[in-house]
């Protein structure tokens, strides 16, 4: 549902020496973004039904940090993985170009693959994966880039339409109906806090459907993202140029001038805002994030910690699905079980982010020292070859 991660199998896109260093730093970001979501889902009792559980299928608490957490990332990072899958995938469609390829070409056994990926990571490891929906996305978009730039920009204002339409009425129905209050259940509970890994997996299985309702609501949003990300890097906005750096100011200004005013008002508001929050204020924040790290990464000294998100972001794909096997063991009853004791405490939740993304910024950095990509991404390589 949220994540996700993706963009992730994307960092492979580009030969190391022509990679754009904000791409990877923007990537190593959005999945410790993603993370800072998902980490709520796996502290919470009902892991990963809470949010079919929940009011509004918000995912934080009531406490300051749970606010924060959700201030600062809910759907933030889902649209900007989701943008810089669409980069990937301009970069792709520049290649195949220059190499004189048939376009989609091969690009759709990637896709497929992908897919497939995603697949197995549902049902083994978390039920909110990103992957799968991505996958399909790419598939359809892939086409419209041997479009004309008209009928391109036809399909993208026609899908944002589409998207607004149906989160307003999504949010009129919890507007005008009696509300949802949140539930509990104590079988859902038991299992994710003493249950066995192989249940866990039969309860996605058997919960598929409304486990898969995000991307399938949110299809007109990943299209137009994904184009928001193509029409981004072909105008370079991603560059290392003055035109690319006008771009990002422009993003940063205008994102969070607009977005986070707009996000702490439906925030404010009543649950029923919830789909407005995470679907419309999110991706308009996230924007303004581009533009913020874009400027940031322009202006300061390229240091252990930059060098350190640029190693996740080329090892993107492994980081996601590492990020949610570690969160699976640490809170979960098959591993050591410390959601049902320590859950609650939003300072447990931080600290666990903390340290789930120390790991994974730490662990990158030493990986890429003996080998030019990520575990995942070498296998997907490796069968795609």
């Amino acid at each position: 549902m949220h994540t996700s991660t993706a963009a992730v199998a994307t960092a492979e896109a580009a030969p190391v020496s022509k990679r754009l260093p904000l791409l990877d730093v923007l990537r190593g970001v959005a999945i410790l973004g993603t993370l800072g979501t998902n980490i709520w889902i796996f502290a919470s009792p009902a892991g990963e039904a809470g949010p079919l559980l929940g009011s509004s299928g918000a995912t934080t608490d009531d406490s300051f940090i749970g606010g924060l957490f959700q201030l600062l990332t809910n759907g933030k990072f889902l649209s900007m993985l989701t943008v810089l899958f669409g980069v990937g995938l301009a970069i792709q469609f520049r290649s195949s170009e220059k190499r004189g390829r048939r376009w989609p070409g091969r690009y759709h056994w990637r896709a497929l693959f992908l897919f497939a990926e995603g697949t197995i990571h549902f049902v083994l490891v978390f039920a909110w994966d990103v992957l799968m929906g991505y996958a399909v996305t790419a598939i359809a978009v892939a086409w419209m880039l041997r479009r004309s730039q008209r009928a391109q920009n036809a399909v993208m204002w026609t899908a944002l339409s589409l998207h607004l339409a149906l989160m307003g009425l999504i949010t009129a129905a919890m507007l005008a109906g009696p509300g949802l209050e949140q539930q509990s259940d104590p079988q859902i509970e038991a299992l994710y806090a003493s249950g066995s890994w192989i249940d866990q997996v039969q309860f996605r299985l058997d919960n598929a459907l409304a486990f898969r309702i995000e991307p399938v609501v949110t299809f007109p949003l990943l299209v137009f993202l994904f184009m928001l990300g193509v029409k981004l890097f072909r105008a370079g906005a991603f560059g290392g140029d003055a035109a690319g750096g006008r771009i990002r100011m422009r993003l940063l200004v205008w994102g969070l001038g607009i977005g986070v005013p707009l996000n702490l008002a439906v925030m404010a508001g009543p649950d029923g805002l919830f789909f407005l929050e995470r679907y419309v204020a999110a991706p308009v924040v996230m924007l303004g994030y581009i533009g913020l790290v874009g400027v940031i990464v322009e202006h300061a000294r390229r240091g252990i910690a930059m060098r350190a998100f640029e190693s996740l972001g080329r090892t993107a794909l492994s980081g996601y699905i590492l990020q949610n096997l570690l969160a699976s063991a640490v809170c979960y009853g098959w591993g050591l079980g410390l959601a049902v004791r320590f859950g609650s405490n939003p300072w447990f939740v931080l600290g666990l982010w903390a340290a789930i993304s120390a790991v994974l910024l730490v662990g990158s950095s030493l990986w890429l020292r003996r080998f030019t990509t990520g575990p995942a991404e070498m296998l997907q390589k490796a069968v795609l070859r």
